[in-house]
C-alpha cells in the first residue's frame, strides 16, 4: 500500500493511500472514504448505502449525502443511479479538497456544500429529497464517532427532508447503536416510515438503517440490484450485503 499524500491541518493528519486501483482516505488513522473507479464498489460500508438506495421501486432522482468524506457515496450514486440532483454536505474542507484531487469527486457532478450538517438541514428551503444518506462521523482517540446523535429531534429534522416515497439511510458504527436510534426506539419517529431494514456487510461492524416512507422488502431490493450486472451478488465482485427487516 502506497501513501500518496499526507496533509497536517487543524490538528488532524490526513493520509491518502492507494491499494491497487482503490484510493483510501484516513483522518488520524480512521477510515473515512474509499473509491475504486474500475468497479465503483469498495467492499466496505459505503456499498451498503448503495444497496439501501434500491429499496425504492423508482430510482431516486434527488439525493442528499450528509457527511461526504472524499465523496464515495456521491461517486457511487452518480455511477449507478445518475440522479437529476445530487447534493453533498461536509464540514471538513480538507475532505472535499482531497476528494477533488485524488478521488475524482468532480466527476460526481454534485453540488458540494462545506457546512455543518445540522445548520444546513435547519436552513434548507428547497424541494425534498427522494433519498437522504446520513454518514455523519468524526473521530476521537483513533476511533470513529457519530458527529450527530440520532435523537428524536435529529430524526424529525431528517424526516422533514424526505419526499413522499423517500428513504432515509443512516450509518451506525454497530448494531447496538442502530437499535438505540430514535427510529427504532420511539414510535413517534417510526411512524414516519412504512418499513425499516438493517443492512450489513461482510467486512465491517457497521449497521446501516434504512427507513422507507413506503413499504418495501429485502427480496424486491435484491431483485432490483441483480438487474444491474455490477451489483449482482451472484457474480464474483458483486455487491455483498445482508438485509433484514426491523419492522
Amino acid at each position: 500500500m502506497a501513501v500518496l499524500s499526507r496533509i497536517d491541518a487543524g490538528g488532524t493528519r490526513y493520509e491518502v493511500r492507494s491499494h491497487g486501483a482503490t484510493r483510501r482516505l484516513l483522518s488520524d488513522g480512521v477510515f473515512h472514504s474509499a473509491w475504486n473507479p474500475r468497479t465503483g464498489l469498495t467492499g466496505r460500508v459505503w456499498d451498503l448505502f448503495l444497496a439501501a438506495a434500491f429499496t425504492r421501486a423508482i430510482p431516486a432522482r434527488r439525493i442528499l449525502v450528509l457527511g461526504t468524506g472524499a465523496g464515495t457515496a456521491l461517486l457511487q450514486h452518480r455511477r449507478f443511479l445518475d440522479p437529476e440532483t445530487l447534493v453533498g454536505v461536509d464540514l471538513d474542507p480538507v475532505h472535499l479538497e482531497i476528494g477533488r484531487r485524488f478521488f475524482g469527486l468532480d466527476e460526481a457532478g454534485a453540488q458540494l456544500c462545506e457546512a455543518d450538517a445540522r445548520r444546513w438541514v435547519a436552513e434548507w428551503q428547497g424541494p425534498p429529497f427522494d433519498l437522504v444518506v446520513d454518514d455523519l462521523y468524526g473521530h476521537r482517540a483513533g476511533e470513529p464517532e457519530r458527529a450527530v446523535p440520532m435523537t428524536e429531534a435529529w430524526a424529525s429534522a431528517l424526516a422533514g427532508l424526505l419526499a413522499p416515497g423517500g428513504a432515509l439511510v443512516a450509518n451506525f458504527i454497530s448494531l447496538a447503536e442502530l437499535r438505540g436510534c430514535a427510529q427504532v426506539r420511539l414510535a413517534s419517529a417510526r411512524r414516519e416510515y412504512g418499513s425499516g431494514f438493517c443492512v450489513r456487510g461482510p467486512r465491517d461492524d457497521n449497521a446501516v438503517g434504512v427507513f422507507c416512507r413506503e413499504p418495501s422488502s429485502a427480496g424486491e431490493t435484491r431483485n432490483r440490484l441483480r438487474r444491474v450486472a455490477a451489483l449482482d451478488d451472484r457474480r464474483r465482485g458483486g455487491l455483498a450485503y445482508s438485509m433484514r427487516r426491523l419492522w
